[in-house]
């Protein structure tokens, strides 16, 4: 009964002193209000890396070639990226290789994708062009990238250099006015490095505007997959790949340094390159460790903002009891205990910092999913962070509305009831 007594008395005080109060709220509301903001946009930012990255296979492990510098152990030094020199064919991942490989690990690997680029290419309908980015692929590379197939089929191994290709949903709407399964078997022209080729459609897959597709204006340029062996003759008989996709069916942390250690073994010898690999799942662990660290360093700047408000709300405090001597000396004299004015007064300041803390997470929310707006993510409040932050607002009552409070409870009611 006490208690709600004086969250009464509170009230009544802050009403009593509207603009003072907003004053002393400022503080506080300034830093729970930029703490959620950041935690609201750095948790869209990261859910949105998550599921792109997750959209691209996170059991995926990337095996590709990287260029020596002249003092790397095995040549003698560290590695560096790749620089602008290509490998040759001598330096590529062969076949042999990667079937070496997969009866090196049957039970470790679900599929491993292969490809070869054409690279950029368009196809003329009448008046209509529509670019694309041809490649050749092998049966497997559906898996490892979870194509959504609509109609048709695939590519298989056993295709080898037919003119066959699967294109997606947007690809025949654009060409043949519609996506259906009577585009299966149509006919269209590829220029492509110069070259006019005839295919026929085998397979059409569902478009997946959420991937890192580019753009050229409003119009997407999706993948066109052509069988392997097709894309390795027009290439002018190129075996070889600079990088390939293993697709664990185990532990992927584990898998990828046998992967990487069983591939940098071919080329121990060779003085310009040497094997990596990589997988979503690290990528995806080192960008959600940079954002966390970044949330937390702003969110303790942030947090200065809370302690400035917290001696806010002393200062304050200590003029509201200056202003309400006579009021303290009144209840002392009539018989209040020191410790029900200190509560008293305590359970003010913790209302002023509660009030603060929720206006304080309305605008966090508010700039939060205002900005996740503006960078395309979607909004994701935290209510971890939330409840951490009321909980704080609270505390920061409690620590700073407790010495007014205890010098409100020490005064002499005599010397309280003089008080002018």
């Amino acid at each position: 009964m006490q208690l709600f007594d004086n969250i009464r008395l509170a009230f009544g005080s802050l009403w009593a002193n509207k603009l003072r109060a907003l004053l002393t709220m400022l503080g506080i509301i300034i830093g729970i209000g930029s703490v959620i903001a950041i935690v609201t946009l750095g948790d869209s930012l990261t859910g949105s890396i998550t599921d792109s990255l997750q959209s691209f296979g996170i059991n995926n492990i990337t095996v590709s070639l990287q260029q020596k510098s002249e003092d790397d152990e095995t040549s003698g030094g560290a590695v560096r990226m790749f620089g602008p020199a290509n490998p040759s064919s001598e330096d590529l991942f062969t076949d042999a290789m990667i079937e070496e490989f997969r009866s090196a690990y049957p039970e470790q690997i679900y599929a491993i994708a292969l490809d070869q680029s054409l690279g950029s290419g368009q196809v003329q309908q009448g008046d209509t062009t529509v670019q694309v980015t041809a490649m050749g692929v092998n049966e497997e590379y559906a898996l490892a990238n979870d194509l959504n197939l609509l109609h048709g089929r695939f590519i298989k191994d056993s295709d080898g250099e037919r003119q066959i290709a699967v294109v997606s949903d947007v690809f025949c709407e654009s060409v043949f006015g519609q996506s259906g399964a009577s585009v299966l078997g149509q006919e269209f022209e590829l220029t492509v490095n110069g070259q006019l080729l005839k295919f026929y459609v085998a397979g059409v897959y569902e478009y997946d505007d959420d991937g890192f597709v580019s753009m050229t204006g409003s119009d997407p340029v999706t993948e066109l997959y052509l069988p392997l062996e097709t894309a390795q003759k027009l290439n002018g008989g190129e075996t070889g790949y600079q990088s390939f996709t293993v697709v664990a069916s185990t532990d992927t942390t584990a898998f990828l340094e046998q992967v990487e250690s069983f591939f940098a073994s071919f080329y121990t010898r060779n003085e310009s390159y040497t094997a990596t690999a990589s997988s979503m799942e690290s990528m995806l662990e080192e960008m959600t460790s940079m954002l966390n660290t970044v949330k937390l360093a702003i969110s303790a700047i942030a947090a200065i903002s809370l302690l400035v408000g917290g001696i806010g709300v002393m200062n304050i405090m200590l003029v509201s009891i200056t202003e309400r001597t006579r009021e303290i000396g009144t209840r002392k004299a009539l018989g209040a205990p020191g410790f029900a004015i200190r509560m008293q007064f305590i359970t003010e300041a913790v209302v002023i910092c509660l009030v603060g803390g929720a206006l304080g997470v309305a605008l966090g929310v508010g700039l939060g999913a205002a900005g996740a707006g503006l960078l395309g993510y979607a909004a994701k409040p935290s209510l971890s962070a939330i409840g951490l932050a009321v909980g704080f607002s609270m505390l920061i009552g409690v620590f700073f509305g407790y010495y007014p409070a205890g010098k409100a409870a020490k005064m002499d009611p005599i010397e309280a009831l003089r008080y002018e």
